[in-house]
């Protein structure tokens, strides 16, 4: 199964109809066509698209896009806490764009040292991807893939937000932070990679 966002909004691909979604059996392109329309331009929140093979109907899926890949990384430091920046009003975690020849760790490292200036990170495990789809000015379609790492620092350096990407605050939050700071102001892939950290690290 396969959980896209657009806007926000979940596209969920999957090999069985799910009852929580409106759903749609994949009957080619078009299906894509149609989904996009509904969860841009309508009120809806959420489709389902179904299919037998899921890895033949995410391969199509992701043929009907323009495809850039892009890593972050979840930093946890000794006293538990993970680092977050704050951007055109949302929390986030540090991400960007692979760049040609890099590999996905060396993409995550980089982009949380640049985003966050803060250095000799300890990679650990990857945690999982996320997706999702916007619009480019020239009316392009794109599909976003986001590999995620787990890290670790423990230096003394203090955070600082790269301000000419927009960036205006960098900090750890604890549990209680980022449940009451964190989560209502985020965007729903960062909720699904949080939780897929955490239940890979059960306290």
């Amino acid at each position: 199964m396969y959980k896209v966002f657009i806007n926000e909004k979940k596209l969920i691909l999957s090999s069985e109809s799910q009852n929580s979604l409106k759903t749609m059996n994949y009957d080619g392109s078009h299906s894509f066509e149609f989904a996009i329309d509904l969860l841009q331009n309508t009120a809806s929140q959420g489709l389902n698209i179904y299919h037998s093979d899921v890895n033949q109907l995410w391969t199509d899926f992701k043929q009907f896009f323009k495809n850039i890949e892009a890593a972050g990384g979840i930093v946890v430091n000794p006293d538990n806490k993970i680092l977050f920046i704050h951007r055109l009003g949302k929390w986030d975690l540090p991400k960007g764009k692979i760049e040609a020849g890099e590999s996905r760790e060396l993409a995550a490292v980089r982009e949380v040292e640049e985003e966050c200036g803060i250095f000799n990170l300890q990679l650990k495990d990857f945690i999982n991807s996320t997706y999702h789809i916007y619009t480019e000015k020239d009316g392009r379609k794109i599909l976003k893939t986001t590999y995620w790492f787990e890290m670790f620092y423990d230096g003394n350096e203090t955070p600082k937000p790269q301000i000419e990407e927009g960036i205006n605050e960098v900090g750890w939050k604890n549990e209680e932070e980022i449940e009451s700071e964190i989560i209502p102001s985020t965007f729903q892939n960062i909720k699904l990679i949080l939780n897929d950290f955490k239940n890979k690290n059960p306290q």
